[in-house]
């Protein structure tokens, strides 16, 4: 089984944020691409934390839902 949680995400480097992220201090997420293990992704505010590893598959689906839901007003 595929290990889908590392605890430590400063151990990892190449992190990055969404273009969409500033910085005033909001949530953002940023994953790390060319894992072996899938997606890392973990909380900006957090770099040190914890991280969670999602397959590739599962995140091109979540990736694809997200752009699916229209903007908030």
């Amino acid at each position: 089984m595929t290990d889908r949680f590392t605890p430590n995400a400063a151990a990892l480097q190449g992190w990055r944020k969404s273009s969409h992220s500033n910085d005033q201090g909001g949530s953002c997420l940023e994953i790390l691409g060319g894992h072996v293990s899938g997606v890392p992704v973990r909380d900006s505010k957090v770099p040190q934390g914890p991280v969670l590893v999602f397959s590739s598959a599962g995140w091109s689906s979540f990736i694809a839902a997200v752009k699916e839901v229209p903007p908030s007003t």
